[in-house]
């Protein structure tokens, strides 16, 4: 019987090539057979031979992973199919773009895609390659993309921790799916450092109450802003805002109710004045069912690093930063009514 050997990083495998041949007719030096019969053997040997180079070089082409058994497996019709991270992140997130309004936000199928591409430049840099098997990513592969994103990425400290998290959820699913047996971030920590957005005073928001703006375009910004001050309504939560999340309540004033995308969680706030008159500003005057201007996010804090200049307020003025500056729980505040109102 003659045997195939294959031998890769000092280990070895064999199968049978389910040849047979006498001993006096074979060489052992050459590795080859001798006599009469030799020349059809010896070309079946070099096909085998051929076939299996082959399958060596597409597999570190493919998985920059090779041993003897995986080269002999494949060889045999028993190769085993590997899921490699960029195509289970892609697949994940056509997944997540269906779900957009439904239970995911436009801006959680962004950060999954931007995590992907980042893998996907961290891949090719490293290794040469356009993808890689999921069970190649061990703990040096996630320290290595960490420093990536700090240096080649230029990312801050809770920009890469962010996008840690987003790796580790495709991870998890792999997990939970037999894909991955062992947990590669078992031994790696993702660390967020505590960040205090601040908060504007009254004051402040006086100051931009009072701005007489000839811009429509910045006025829609300032309506936006001040609602979400009075509402702590995120903005995502109020591009969503539609007619029917306007309701009476128990105590016969109108509320806001509605969900928060990003968690889902119920969201009941009063409708106080300020807000109210925003709204009734923009009645019917707007397109598909909106009833506040919406604009996107990114031109949104563009524009509000305007109206902080024209304020004179020299805190990095975000849409977040409403939020943070809520007023609900606190009083109506009648003097910035007053100027709201005039």
């Amino acid at each position: 019987m003659i045997m195939a050997r294959v031998t890769v990083d000092g280990k070895v495998c064999q199968f049978s090539t389910k040849q047979s041949i006498l001993p006096e007719n074979w060489s052992v030096k050459a590795g080859k057979a001798t006599g009469k019969s030799g020349g059809q053997i010896n070309k079946l040997l070099e096909d085998i031979k051929a076939s299996l180079n082959q399958i060596y070089h597409e597999q570190q082409r493919r998985d920059n992973y090779v041993t003897a058994e995986k080269v002999k497996n494949q060889f045999l019709g028993h190769s085993e199919t590997h899921e490699t991270l960029l195509n289970l992140f892609e697949k994940h997130n056509n997944d997540v773009k269906q779900l957009i309004g439904i239970s995911k936000s436009a801006s959680t199928y962004q950060k999954y895609e931007v995590t992907r591409k980042h893998l996907e430049s961290f891949i090719e840099r490293k290794y040469k390659l356009s993808d890689i098997a999921l069970k190649e990513i061990n703990l040096m592969f996630i320290t290595d993309f960490e420093v990536y994103l700090k240096t080649v990425a230029k990312c801050n400290a809770n920009t890469t921790a962010k996008f840690m998290q987003f790796f580790k959820r495709i991870i998890l699913i792999a997990r939970n799916n037999g894909i991955l047996i062992g947990d590669p971030f078992a031994n790696y920590k993702i660390r967020l450092n505590k960040v205090d957005r601040g908060y504007l005073t009254e004051d402040e928001i006086k100051k931009i109450l009072e701005l007489n703006l000839v811009s429509e375009r910045l006025e829609n910004v300032r309506d936006l802003f001040i609602f979400s001050c009075f509402c702590g309504l995120a903005y995502i939560d109020v591009a969503g805002l539609r007619n029917e999340h306007i309701r009476k309540s128990f105590d016969g004033n109108l509320w806001i109710m509605t969900k928060r995308v990003k968690t889902g969680t119920d969201v009941n706030v009063p409708l106080l004045e300020i807000p109210k008159i925003i709204l009734d500003k923009y009645k019917e005057k707007l397109p598909d069912g909106k009833i506040l201007p919406v604009i996107s996010n990114q031109k949104l804090n563009s524009y509000l690093k305007e109206i902080a200049d024209l304020a004179g307020i020299k805190k990095n003025l975000t849409f977040h930063l409403a939020r943070q500056s809520c007023f609900c729980n606190k009083l109506y505040f009648n003097s910035l009514q007053n100027v709201f109102v005039s």
